[in-house]
């Protein structure tokens, strides 16, 4: 897997700990060059407050004080490395360890969220729940997307020869999912639709219509397809923000979408378990919450692939939602977000 999402929220919450927050920040990562990817295209100043290192070399660090972390964030259960932790018992002073899991609208969080979790070295370890309740550990916010059309001089440079090429009436939908998803399907039933569609397909999806190998889809002249190149996750913030209609998938790009106060779909990581279902269902319900049946039947329908045709007639009072769902995030995370219960919550 390529994990842009585990990786794009590592790097959000490093840039919001360090540029708004004030805070030293290291990130070891066994994938760095998807990490310097989507890091890409930030502005120096932002970069080079943030080590981002191999997690080879957690394995040297801090045998010296001045090395010493306060706080050591465990994302989605990495597990410390044992020659790293030996490192951090040797410590004059010892640091706090969070394990921060992954975003959840369960219910159950708020009962585990900030628990203390003992581990036989000593070292404390508590659980963080990033969430939609207020009793939780929130959503990375940092940076706000805009919500109004672009000016020229904003369009991304990456983006240039794509946006150049789309129609100013038609709808534009930006397309980022797991390869399981029934992409080839829907699409041709998108066509059926009498409407024209721009489609933003981002890096690696070509290849998944059979673009370029012989086997591409066909689709009428009213949908179009575009290829996009790979964007850093500035760029991509800015994409979902100026599309119409968006599908998500990873943790990192389910948050954005939802900021940019559009529809979409989120294609959530299958498990064998079906625990995807779950989280899927639990998040809806907080998301639907309030709108009509209409809205409520269509929506579910699309998060769980039902074809354009079945709930599209909703996309107007779907999109007046998603602002409204824009604007109650944001109310929400007034507090400064997920970074600002983490500070708060270490003291």
């Amino acid at each position: 897997m390529d994990n842009y999402g585990d990786a794009g929220v590592c790097w959000r919450l490093a840039r919001s700990l360090s540029s708004i927050h004030g805070q030293t920040v290291r990130i070891f990562c066994d994938n760095l060059p998807t990490l310097n990817l989507l890091a890409s295209g930030v502005h120096v100043e932002i970069k080079d407050k943030i080590q981002l290192l191999p997690w080879e070399s957690s394995f040297e660090n801090h045998r010296h004080q001045a090395q010493a972390p306060d706080v050591v964030i465990e994302a989605f259960g990495c597990q410390l490395p044992e020659r790293y932790l030996v490192g951090l018992l040797v410590a004059p002073k010892k640091p706090i360890i969070i394990n921060l899991e992954y975003l959840s609208a369960e219910p159950w969080i708020v009962d585990f969220h900030g628990k203390s979790s003992p581990q036989s070295h000593g070292i404390p370890k508590y659980f963080f729940f990033p969430g939609f309740q207020d009793q939780v550990g929130g959503i990375l916010i940092d940076p706000v997307p805009p919500s109004s059309p672009p000016s020229i001089s904003s369009i991304p440079i990456s983006l240039e020869k794509a946006w150049s090429q789309l129609r100013p009436h038609a709808k534009r939908i930006s397309i980022f999912c797991y390869p399981g998803a029934p992409l080839r399907k829907w699409l041709e039933d998108l066509a059926s639709l009498d409407q024209d569609f721009d489609i933003l397909l981002t890096h690696g999806h070509a290849e998944l219509l059979g673009i370029n190998t012989g086997q591409a889809i066909q689709l009428p002249e009213h949908v179009q397809l575009h290829p996009l190149p790979f964007v850093s996750q500035d760029e991509y913030d800015w994409l979902l923000s100026q599309c119409d209609f968006n599908i998500v998938r990873g943790e990192d790009s389910f948050v954005r979408a939802q900021l940019a106060g559009k529809p979409f779909i989120w294609h959530i990581y299958p498990q064998e378990d079906r625990a995807h279902e779950v989280k899927l269902a639990a998040f809806l319900d907080l998301y639907l919450e309030g709108a009509n049946q209409d809205l409520r039947l269509s929506t579910i329908a699309a998060m769980t692939w039902a074809m354009p045709s079945q709930w599209f007639g909703a996309i107007d009072a779907w999109s007046a939602h998603g602002e409204a769902w824009r604007a109650h995030l944001l109310k929400k995370q007034g507090d400064g977000g997920l970074a600002a219960r983490l500070l708060a919550f270490v003291g």
